[in-house]
């Protein structure tokens, strides 16, 4: 098993206005290199989680620490150096007049030299398949596009963690699968470890490992094959379980010998065309 580069360990969090805990007694680990999705509906606590993992806020009970450093106000900028957030409205993320200068903004930020800005600004956009867009103004993108381009300026900055919240959120969904396929790619091409908080099953179907939250707790942990198994219970919670796991289930009822839940309808149609359209 690869080492933990994020822990949680028995973290609470209730904000000053509500009687409730947000999070409650939350563990779990978060391992160098794999892709975990932590899914709810509103209000089971993944966005506070979103929060408390950039240092946005901090625990009140347990303690959180991310490659090695226990997370508090005095250590929250070298975390950040660590973790890389990509957020849910694109529009809100850009800040130059064009394409290169939004890449090149932190890295000015954080006093990069020139001759390496420039290599980590073109080599950032490359990578996302983005790099013949230099001079190009952000509002003029795609919405797929733009986040592409945010996850660039992070990619630039060259941390060990990618945290991506609620960001296909507001993409159509040839947008919402540029991105998490330009996810996929740099997740395997860089060993980057990437967490995806999100209300979107399909999304989480990419995912190596998800957590179910609800009522700000750990409810549910396991691979996505093991989660989707459990499809009605997800309904109860507010959770809308992918396409694809519910006509593989609907074409079991119907006699159709398909064994297992598919995650994604590629799966469902080549599972559908070796073992049934040969005949």
């Amino acid at each position: 098993m690869k080492d933990s580069i994020v822990s949680l360990k028995n973290v609470s969090f209730k904000y000053d206005t509500e009687e409730r805990f947000a999070l409650q007694n939350v563990s779990f680990d978060i391992y160098e290199g794999e892709w975990l999705a932590i899914v709810g509906h509103n209000g089971s606590g993944k966005s506070t989680m979103a929060k408390l993992l950039n240092g946005l806020q901090f625990p009140q009970m347990g303690e959180i620490t991310v490659c090695g450093i226990n997370l508090n106000a005095d250590s929250i900028w070298e975390i950040r150096r660590q973790l890389g957030m990509v957020f849910q409205n694109p529009d809100n993320q850009f800040v130059g007049t064009t394409v290169q200068d939004d890449v090149a903004f932190g890295l000015e930020n954080n006093g990069v030299p020139r001759d390496d800005m420039v290599h980590r600004v073109e080599d950032s956009l490359k990578k996302v398949k983005m790099d013949h867009f230099l001079n190009q103004e952000p509002h003029h993108l795609s919405g797929g596009q733009k986040q592409r381009v945010a996850i660039a300026g992070i990619l630039a900055l060259r941390p060990a963690i990618i945290i991506l919240d609620e960001a296909t959120s507001m993409l159509d969904p040839r947008g919402r699968e540029e991105v998490l396929e330009t996810v996929r790619n740099l997740k395997s091409e860089n060993s980057l470890t990437v967490i995806s908080i999100t209300h979107d099953l399909e999304e989480a179907a990419k995912a190596d490992r998800i957590i179910v939250m609800n009522q700000g707790s750990v409810y549910r942990e396991g691979t996505p094959k093991e989660i989707f198994s459990l499809d009605d219970e997800l309904v109860r919670l507010g959770l809308d379980i992918p396409f694809s796991v519910k006509l593989s289930k609907s074409l079991r009822r119907r006699g159709f010998d398909i064994s297992e839940h598919y995650l994604t309808e590629e799966e469902l149609v080549k599972e559908l065309w070796t073992s049934h359209c040969s005949m």
